[in-house]
């Protein structure tokens, strides 16, 4: 039996939400081998996304079943006022998982993504949606230009060229391009192969410049562009995030980039921050014997494949 009167009642006015929320996904389920800086490479990513991004918005974080450690720094920002949205998932639900949730029930009109190991630089955000109020029927825009595969920005050329200034050629910046490939893994002796025989799309629309491609790793979109393409129903965690790029590009959207580097990914460590992107490989006569065995072929497959299989007996 209700005693008295909801409060609740009496309230005249309730809080609303920014027109854009930035979400990023996270997932760290311990801290160590892998995952060892992976936290603070996590606080790295949030103050960099909060730092002058140009436009107001609404932090909504989803952990995707992280460690107990982790958990507790993201409640400490909610509690703190740092983080409008937080939602602690108690399983890895696949990032495919995660979006259904994440894209359907962020509360903005614009949804700013990104996955957690993203170092931003300021304005990323304002010159994000500048394209996407600027160019018709975007699909999403992503802050940093890189080669992306072609056949995921084919609408875009064929929008391009029919309606705005396109050009081919160089654009992008040796040393901006090798940066964001050796973030990957990667060598310089095999990128510059790939640099000197791909070409950038330079698109120039209303006084707006983009270049041609995005990617599914970070990107800012319209709400009710994404939600066409839920539900994602992917059956591994990783390795299925493209079908969002394949189908924007099948549904003739625009696949948008900024002119210059606002996003940087930092993968798994602060590496790059330290000035260590480029450096490996490059001391190879002081690699210990121990360290070079390791990297034989064959020892090295057996040795992930051990590694992959006690990593999914504790967390699939």
């Amino acid at each position: 039996m209700r005693k008295g009167q909801n409060p609740a009642k009496f309230v005249k006015d309730v809080a609303r939400p920014e027109r854009i929320t930035a979400a990023l996904l996270n997932y760290i389920p311990f801290l160590s081998g892998f995952y060892a800086e992976t936290l603070d490479v996590l606080k790295v990513c949030l103050e960099s996304m909060r730092k002058d991004a140009g436009l107001p918005f609404d932090l909504m974080v989803f952990d995707n079943g992280s460690c107990a450690e982790v958990r507790d720094f993201l409640v400490k920002e909610k509690e703190e006022g740092r983080i409008q949205y937080l939602i602690l998932s108690e399983k890895n639900m696949g990032k495919g998982g995660a979006w259904n949730v994440i894209l359907a029930g962020a509360p903005g009109e614009i949804i700013a993504y990104t996955d957690a190991d993203v170092l931003f630089s300021p304005t990323w955000l304002s010159r994000s949606v500048e394209i996407l109020e600027t160019f018709p029927n975007v699909g999403m825009v992503t802050a940093r230009p890189f080669r992306t595969p072609p056949e995921f920005y084919e609408a875009t050329l064929k929008w391009a060229k029919e309606n705005a200034t396109l050009d081919e050629g160089q654009f992008i910046p040796w040393e901006t391009f090798l940066e964001f490939n050796l973030s990957l893994g990667q060598t310089e002796e095999e990128n510059k192969k790939v640099y000197a025989e791909t070409k950038d799309w330079r698109i120039q629309y209303k006084g707006v410049t983009a270049m041609a491609g995005a990617s599914h790793w970070q990107f800012t979109a319209y709400k009710s562009t994404l939600q066409q393409f839920l539900p994602f129903d992917m059956d591994k965690p990783m390795g299925q995030v493209r079908q969002l790029d394949k189908r924007m590009n099948d549904a003739g959207l625009l696949r948008l980039m900024v002119s210059d580097p606002l996003a940087m990914n930092m993968s798994n460590t602060l590496g790059y921050l330290r000035g260590e992107l480029g450096k490996v490989g490059k001391k190879t006569r002081s690699v210990s014997f121990g360290k070079r065995v390791l990297e034989v072929g064959f020892i090295k497959k057996i040795l992930l494949a051990v590694y992959n299989k006690i990593f999914s007996w504790y967390y699939s």
